[in-house]
C-alpha cells in the first residue's frame, strides 16, 4: 500500500508512527532524552498540556503549555490527533506536525498516556504501540515515592493509575523494560526506525 510519498518499501518502514506509553515514574523522559541523542533523525511530537511546567521544562521543547480555554479551542477545531485527561490535566498531540513528518518519510514518535494511545490506534491502525515498563512493580513504587515532589495522596493516585496502565500491556505491540536507560533507548530506537531498507 502506498504511503503517498512515492517512496519505496524501506522508506515506508522508516516513516512509521510509533506511540510510546507507560506509567508515571517509569522513566519516559530519561529514555526519550537518550533516544534523541541516539536517533537525531526521529521526529519527536511535542504534546500540548494544560498542566503547569515543572522545574527545568521549556515551553515548545518539553510541552506546549496552554490554558484550558485554548486547549478546548484546539479540540473543537480538530487540531489534535488525540487528547486525554490525566491526573487532572489535559494533554493532546498536535496533528499537523506528525502528518508532515510522516509525509516527509521521517519516523515519528509520540509519548502519550494510555487513553491517547488508544485513540491513535483507533484513528491510525497502522501505528505501532510500545509500552515502557519498569523492571518490577516495587521498582516503580520506589521511583514514584522517591521523587519527593508530590503529596502522598497524589502518589497513591498515580500508583493506582499505573496498575491500570500496566494491565493494558496486551493492547501494545511491543514492551520495552527500562532497567537501563541507554539499553532501553537503543531498543526503542530499533522499533521506531524499523528494519533497514533492503538495497540488494
Amino acid at each position: 500500500m502506498s504511503d503517498g510519498t512515492g517512496a519505496g518499501p524501506g522508506a515506508r518502514a522508516r516513516s512509521r508512527l510509533t506511540v510510546l506509553s507507560g506509567p508515571s515514574g517509569v522513566g519516559k523522559s530519561s529514555v526519550l532524552a537518550e533516544l534523541r541523542r541516539q536517533g537525531p533523525d526521529v521526529h519527536f511530537s511535542v504534546s500540548v498540556t494544560t498542566r503547569k511546567p515543572r522545574p527545568g521544562e521549556v515551553d515548545g521543547v518539553h510541552y506546549h503549555f496552554v490554558d484550558a480555554g485554548e486547549f478546548r479551542k484546539m479540540v473543537a477545531n480538530g487540531e489534535l490527533l488525540e487528547h486525554a485527561e490525566f491526573a487532572g490535566n489535559c494533554y493532546g498531540t498536535p496533528r499537523e506536525p506528525v502528518e508532515r513528518a510522516l509525509a516527509a518519510g521521517r519516523p515519528s514518535l509520540l509519548e502519550i498516556e494510555l487513553q491517547g494511545a488508544r485513540q491513535v490506534r483507533a484513528a491510525m491502525p497502522e501505528a505501532q504501540l510500545v509500552m515502557l515498563a519498569p523492571p518490577s512493580w516495587d521498582d516503580l513504587v520506589r521511583r514514584l515515592t522517591g521523587r519527593g515532589t508530590e503529596d502522598p495522596a497524589v502518589v497513591a493516585r498515580r500508583l493506582a493509575i499505573a496498575r491500570e496502565e500496566l494491565a493494558a500491556e496486551p493492547e501494545f505491540d511491543e514492551v520495552v523494560v527500562n532497567a537501563d536507560v541507554r539499553s532501553a533507548a537503543a531498543r526503542l530506537l530499533d522499533l521506531v526506525v524499523g528494519p533497514a531498507p533492503d538495497v540488494r
